[in-house]
């Protein structure tokens, strides 16, 4: 069997199915996806809270075992900036998540405060995920470690030059892939995958560039993020209109 962190290196970027229940990752397993990921946006919001932390990791965990436990193909879990102020914390939360079969997480260097999403300082996070790493141990190569870097999230204007540093940085430290969500410009994606031999991964926005194209430009992963959740319930909000304007339920039926 083929491992989560060989799926990245195939001829094809690996096409991941984003998930918050068991229901949405069944429904990618049936699809023939290859392997399937929370999106912590999009449980957060299933169970009423914003992003950004605000539900528990217990919260958290309940869902991501249910699913995993629901399903045969890899599970890669969003874990934010970690669920934990402390590393100790954030490494006791990666080895349950190990404890339970799950193949690979993202962790950022962003933090939300007062609903604003902040950058953390390049050489903070770096000794960060460092410790991280090594108070892991031997599990640190058991599970995909992919580091999420927000500064074209954050539309900075050295967005490019510092997404580059930092992939320099999360290299030294042996991570296993870069995620680099709010990328879409073809040059910058170029510039990006050609710097780095680190698997590339990028996120569902209105003007990426569909996937032959992210093929040509050398991205090994793409990922939708919490734009299904929400286009699903866009989509559950106008047939609820339907049936409410037609006083019928045939629209659920046709």
């Amino acid at each position: 069997m083929i491992s989560f962190k060989q799926l990245h290196h195939g001829e094809e970027p690996l096409l991941l199915g984003n998930v918050w229940n068991v229901e949405s990752a069944r429904v990618y397993e049936k699809l023939g996806y290859k392997a399937v990921a929370t999106s912590s946006s999009a449980v957060a919001l299933s169970l009423g809270y914003e992003d950004g932390e605000q539900m528990s990791f217990e919260e958290y965990f309940y869902i991501i075992k249910r699913i995993k436990a629901s399903v045969s193909i890899p599970l890669s879990v969003d874990q934010e900036s970690g669920y934990g102020s402390e590393n100790d914390t954030v490494v006791s939360n990666i080895l349950k998540l190990l404890e339970i079969g799950v193949s690979g997480i993202n962790i950022e260097d962003t933090y939300v405060i007062e609903g604003e999403r902040k950058l953390t300082d390049k050489d903070t996070f770096y000794e960060r995920l460092k410790e991280i790493f090594i108070k892991l141990g031997e599990n640190r190569d058991k599970i995909f470690i992919n580091v999420r870097t927000d500064p074209f999230l954050l539309n900075m204007e050295n967005a490019l030059e510092e997404t580059l540093e930092r992939i320099k940085l999360f290299e030294e430290l042996k991570a296993d892939g870069v995620f680099i969500p709010g990328v879409t410009s073809e040059n910058d994606i170029r510039t990006i995958t050609a710097s780095t031999d680190l698997p590339v991964n990028v996120m569902s926005l209105p003007d990426l560039p569909d996937f032959d194209t992210l093929k040509k430009l050398g991205v090994n992963r793409i990922t939708s993020g919490a734009f299904m959740y929400r286009h699903i319930y866009k989509e559950l909000e106008k047939t609820g209109q339907k049936i409410t304007n037609e006083k019928s339920f045939s629209t659920l039926f046709v």
